[in-house]
C-alpha cells in the first residue's frame, strides 16, 4: 500500500504556512478562538477553511447556508472568497458567539453574511417554506442534529449542490471498536447513512476531523 502521511502538528503548520496567508481578521479570530481553552475546539481548521475556499473558487458558488457558526472562522472564510453578488446565511442559536461574530464581520468590512440567531432546525424549515436554494451547505454544529439538518438541507440544494459536513471522523474514534460513546455512536450512525444514501455521490477527506463532501445527484 502506498505510504501514509502521520500529520503531525509540525506538518500542518508546514502546510498552512506554504498556503494562501490568512486575512489580519481571519488571524483575529483564530486567536481571539485560542483565548477560549476548551471552546476552540469549536472552530473548523485552518487547513479546513483553505479547502473550503478552494471548493468554493473552483465550483462557481454563489449561495451559501452555514448551520453553526462559532465565532465566524469559517463563515468569514467562505465569504471572502464569494463574488460580489454571492451571499452567506449563517445559522447558529448562541448570540454571544454571534454577536462576537458580527464584530469580525464588521472589522473586515464583509457584508455578504446575514446572521440569523435561533435554533437552526426552526430557520431550517423556513427556509424551505420559502423554498430557498442553496449551492452550498455546511454543516458543523450539535451531532445530535446532524441527521435531521442534512435531510432538511437535500431539499435546499439542486442537482450538483453541495453539502459539506464537519467532524465526521470525529478524533479517528469513529474507526475505534473500543469507542462506544454516545457521540462517537452518533457520528458512526450519520456516516452509515450517508453511505447509503443513493442520492448524492459522497467522499470523506482526511483534514481537519474530517469532511464528508456530497454532491446531489439529481
Amino acid at each position: 500500500m502506498p505510504k501514509k502521511l502521520d500529520l503531525t502538528d509540525n506538518l500542518e503548520n508546514y502546510i498552512i504556512n506554504h498556503s494562501e496567508n490568512l486575512t489580519d481578521v481571519q488571524k483575529d479570530i483564530v486567536n481571539y478562538n485560542i483565548s477560549l481553552g476548551n471552546q476552540q475546539r469549536l472552530q473548523i481548521s485552518i487547513s479546513q477553511a483553505q479547502f473550503l475556499q478552494t471548493l468554493i473558487k473552483v465550483s462557481g458558488v454563489k449561495k451559501i447556508l452555514e448551520i453553526g457558526s462559532f465565532t465566524g472562522f469559517s463563515a468569514l472564510s467562505m465569504a471572502l472568497v464569494l463574488p460580489p453578488d454571492g451571499t452567506l446565511t449563517s445559522l447558529d442559536k448562541n448570540s454571544e458567539f454571534s454577536n462576537k461574530a458580527k464584530s469580525f464581520y464588521e472589522k473586515a468590512n464583509e457584508k455578504k453574511i446575514k446572521q440569523i440567531i435561533k435554533p437552526a432546525l426552526e430557520s431550517l424549515n423556513e427556509l424551505k417554506n420559502s423554498k430557498q436554494i442553496f449551492d452550498l451547505v455546511f454543516i458543523d454544529a450539535d451531532k445530535e442534529n446532524y441527521l435531521n439538518y442534512y435531510e432538511i438541507c437535500i431539499d435546499l440544494i439542486d442537482k450538483g449542490g453541495l453539502i459539506i459536513i464537519d467532524n465526521v471522523l470525529w478524533h479517528g474514534e469513529v474507526a475505534d471498536k473500543s469507542k462506544n460513546d454516545k457521540f462517537t455512536n452518533i457520528i458512526r450512525d450519520f456516516n452509515k447513512y450517508i453511505k447509503q444514501d443513493n442520492r448524492i455521490t459522497k467522499n470523506i477527506i482526511p483534514i481537519g476531523d474530517g469532511l464528508t463532501i456530497c454532491i446531489k445527484k439529481t
